[in-house]
């Protein structure tokens, strides 16, 4: 099956090198770093590296930017394609086990779970506020879907190309709600979600949305999950969640 790991960046020059010389050598067919208008030399480090980069000529969003990345891996041939962030918070080393969970047809979407631990969670720097605020989320999200995952907010992804052909993930939003939205298209379209624990790291570095948009997100989510229960119960239909034939 050919493994392609796609990297939504922006700003991410510091950190880029080092998430790359982490991921294990052989795991990937092909590496694609998507580029959303960076303001450093993001762009031109990566093609030093070897990636294959394709540049946003006006920044679209964490979303808008995973849409550039879902749609150049699939033109590429993806069978599996794993979403790395750049910016050296997920440790990308855990990227083969997540590939042999959907190699071996045991899984279609496996996340990388920061939340082994409480104690895990909080010493890698993550702010008490976001942990509370993931339990709370994680905690309706598995009651309203079923599902019973660690976490439903991680950014270290792996997806099926099943999954990435069947769910309206174009028609998500193009801001950080995206992931969420892309979860629950997937628990409604029926695929096999599981998760891994991955190592996390928060330092200045890292990418991390502030206390206001992590409120704005969180509503957001919410608003995901309402339409979601809607849409099952046949009251609202929601178009997210329709399906490809």
């Amino acid at each position: 099956m050919k493994k392609i790991a796609v990297l939504p960046a922006y700003n991410a020059e510091q950190t880029l090198e080092k998430t790359i010389r982490d991921i294990p050598a052989g795991c990937f067919d092909e590496i694609i770093l998507v580029d959303d208008c960076s303001s450093d030399g993001t762009a031109d480090m990566a093609r030093g590296l070897g990636l294959k980069v394709f540049p946003h000529e006006r920044n679209t969003g964490y979303g808008g930017n995973q849409k550039t990345c879902y749609r150049q891996a699939l033109r590429s041939g993806a069978d599996i394609v794993v979403m790395i962030h750049p910016d050296y918070q997920y440790n990308p080393r855990i990227a083969p086990l997540m590939c042999a969970l959907i190699e071996q047809d045991i899984c279609d979407v496996v996340l990388g779970s920061r939340i082994r631990t409480r104690r895990e969670a909080l010493a890698s720097g993550m702010p008490a506020y976001k942990y509370l605020a993931n339990r709370f989320l994680t905690a309706v999200e598995n009651l309203c879907t079923g599902q019973n995952l660690a976490e439903w907010h991680s950014g270290m992804r792996a997806y099926s190309r099943k999954t990435l052909e069947t769910i309206y993930w174009e028609r998500n939003s193009d801001d950080f709600v995206f992931d969420a939205q892309f979860l629950v298209q997937a628990a409604s379209a029926g695929f096999r979600i599981g998760d891994i624990p991955v190592e996390c790291r928060y330092f200045s570095e890292a990418s991390s949305i502030n206390f206001g948009r992590s409120v704005v997100y969180g509503l957001s989510s919410l608003g995901m999950l309402a339409r979601y229960l809607l849409h099952k119960t046949k009251i609202l239909p929601c178009s997210l969640l329709e399906v490809k034939k």
